[in-house]
């Protein structure tokens, strides 16, 4: 398996988005295969983050692509997110959903037994162990036990639709998902 190289994510996101799909996140003795993203993309998306421009909280969107922007959202769930282009600018792909392959067991401690272990943004944050604390800012291309891998699995049929969830920038056609 080899770990992605910050040249994957210095792309345009809806292609980050699109390849994204199949890999493996890795954080610390967990994994899954990721299964659905979401795009978002720079000052002009009324759905990012960085709509309003820079903050405090959105600070890591503006970073280096290849590190995780994890935020606090509904005042009880983390949601996770990997930055993409080019530095100064604030993109990002929410990781929706995966299928969880490593450390299913500590999966089930943190979310209790169930069939839907990570399949939406703020229960994978949980089944992973993911908080803005320990996570925001991390670098998945330098980090050891915190990355993205390929083992050379590729989704057989990508389906996309409009993003979900969200009030504002329902329009655009950037959730992709196997």
């Amino acid at each position: 398996m080899n770990r992605l190289p910050r040249s994957f994510f210095d792309r345009p996101t809806l292609q980050v988005a699109q390849e994204l799909l199949g890999k493996i996140l890795v954080i610390g003795k967990t994994s899954g295969r990721i299964n659905e993203v979401e795009a978002y993309i720079g000052e002009g998306d009324p759905a990012c983050h960085a709509a309003r421009g820079q903050t405090e909280r959105n600070r890591v969107m503006y970073g280096k692509p290849g590190r995780l922007y994890v935020y606090f959202t509904y005042g009880m769930y983390h949601c996770a997110n990997i930055v993409t282009e080019r530095e100064g600018f604030p993109a990002a792909v929410l990781i929706r959903s995966i299928e969880p392959l490593t450390g299913i067991e500590i999966m089930e401690k943190r979310r209790g037994k169930n069939d839907h272990l990570a399949d939406g943004p703020g229960k994978l944050c949980i089944a992973l162990g993911m908080d803005k604390k320990g996570h925001n800012g991390v670098d998945l291309c330098e980090s050891g036990e915190n990355t993205v891998v390929d083992d050379g699995f590729r989704p057989s049929i990508i389906k996309k639709s409009r993003r979900i969830g969200i009030s504002a920038g329902k329009n655009k056609w950037w959730r992709f998902y196997y």
